[in-house]
């Protein structure tokens, strides 16, 4: 046993980090959720590396000291604050009706349209998710609306499930996004510029999705029949009812963009006014109640996930290992766009096994300097870099590109969470059916992540207006 622990000992801290993110990683194949996976990887890490320097009682010590401070310390900064606010507006949305409201708009427009239930469903869970800002409560709802509309019209339930499951996953992109959020403060950038940057290669994504469902559509016999019949004037008379959800957009974005007010108070401002449509629409205390409910178990899941991978990122860092993977993969003897495609590749197989929030709060403390260093480093030009893009800019392009590899794992098997949620809510369609539904989409992800890595210029267009790139 000594010998053993003598051997442990005399490691250094990269290996300690290599066997310490290897046992972390089991843990997650073996079923763990990942906040509890990497929370006791990081408490084991740095009871590790502080045993050896200092004996165990003193490095036990200082372990449970960092466990306890650490998650608190990061968790109660004000960039997170606006996470449950988000959140909550998007639950208060369709509580208020005002979701449905979005849904028959879109139907009503764009329905006529080859597929054209399906397409309604992409442009109005686009639109859904300018509010929500949450991928999950995005797919939770229109599974409620939009599902039964394409059965009752004789859509292919895998069909059904899988749009409404690929189409929540837009909140990953389109601001407010709770997953933009947590990816600025883990690279230390700016938020607003962050949400900036989402939005046009959410609208690009969002139009990528309704072209492949009317290629689908055009493609396939009886595949998606389109819904016609609504004159201009029930398409105008649906307008009003989708107002409210545009004028919130619009004001978050003023508040945000507009030097009005930070994201926290853009978001605290949206979910008040939602309130009081919700309030004037007849809502009353269980829906103001499930509302509250609902708002605060996804927000104690995302925390809990950032609280347990705070200190596996804090491990990390003792360990050096972010600085050691920054090295070896800026000394392969390949280009650098191909370092880039096998990493975004990495992105995919995890996401088979990892949450979307998790796998970033993993993995950017490593892959984050280490993309930055191939591009060339943090002050690097556009003209001399190895991706097209500035050293502030790659930052903000990388982090576009990483969220939508995230979106993957909202709907490939076997944990993609947006799959589960749409057959818990719809009980005709199997967790098997949903997947099927997803997998057109994948090929449309693909095609997405392509184009923006081909043109930065979608992706840093909008926060080049306001100085940042």
């Amino acid at each position: 046993m000594s010998d053993l622990w003598q051997t442990m000992a005399g490691m250094d801290s990269i290996s300690i980090g290599l066997w310490v993110t290897g046992v972390m990683l089991v843990f997650v194949i073996m079923g763990v959720r990942v906040a509890f996976a990497a929370a006791a990887a990081g408490f084991l890490g740095l009871l590790w590396i502080f045993s050896a320097k200092m004996g165990f009682e003193r490095g036990f010590l200082v372990a449970l000291k960092m466990a306890g401070t650490i998650p608190h310390s990061k968790v109660s900064s004000l960039a997170l604050s606006l996470i449950p606010t988000f959140i909550l507006i998007g639950f208060l949305a369709y509580h208020a009706g005002l979701t449905r409201k979005l849904f028959e708009a879109a139907k009503r427009w764009v329905g006529w349209l080859p597929g054209g239930m399906g397409v309604a469903t992409v442009f109005s869970t686009a639109g859904f998710a300018a509010v929500s800002g949450a991928s999950v409560a995005t797919s939770a709802v229109f599974a409620r609306i939009a599902v039964p509309e394409m059965l009752k019209l004789g859509y292919d339930k895998r069909f059904a499930a899988g749009v409404v499951a690929a189409g929540g996953t837009l909140a990953s992109l389109i601001p407010p996004s709770a997953i933009l959020v947590i990816y600025a403060i883990i690279v230390e950038q700016d938020v607003g510029a962050l949400l900036m940057a989402g939005f046009l290669p959410g609208a690009v994504s969002a139009l990528i999705y309704g072209g492949l469902v009317i290629f689908l559509a055009m493609t396939r016999k009886n595949f998606g029949p389109p819904v016609s019949g609504y004159s201009w004037k029930e398409r105008f008379e649906s307008l009003p009812g989708a107002m409210p959800i545009f004028v919130v957009i619009a004001i978050i974005m003023v508040c945000i963009y507009g030097g009005v007010g930070t994201p926290t108070e853009a978001g605290a401002l949206g979910a008040f006014i939602i309130l009081c449509m919700a309030l004037f629409n007849g809502s009353r205390w269980p829906e103001l109640k499930s509302s509250l409910m609902e708002t605060a178990k996804l927000s104690a899941m995302i925390f809990a996930i950032i609280w347990g991978v705070l200190l596996y990122v804090r491990f990390l860092g003792f360990a050096d290992l972010p600085t050691a993977f920054s090295d070896w993969i800026v000394s392969l003897e390949q280009s650098p766009m191909l370092t880039l495609l096998l990493i975004l590749c990495a992105y995919a197989v995890l996401g088979m096994f990892m949450d979307a929030i998790g796998m970033l709060l993993l993995t950017l403390p490593v892959v984050y300097p280490a993309v930055i260093a191939l591009n060339g480093g943090e002050m690097v030009s556009a003209e001399d870099s190895a991706f097209g893009v500035s050293g502030v800019g790659c930052a903000i392009w990388f982090g576009i590109i990483v969220v939508k590899m995230a979106e993957l794992c909202l709907i490939t098997p076997p944990i993609g969470l947006n799959c589960f949620v749409v057959a818990g809510v719809r009980p005709e369609c199997s967790v098997q059916d949903v997947f099927r539904g997803c997998m057109p989409f994948f090929v449309a992800d693909v095609i997405t992540i392509a184009v923006l890595i081909m043109a930065p210029g979608i992706v840093l267009w909008l926060p080049g207006l306001i100085g940042y790139t």
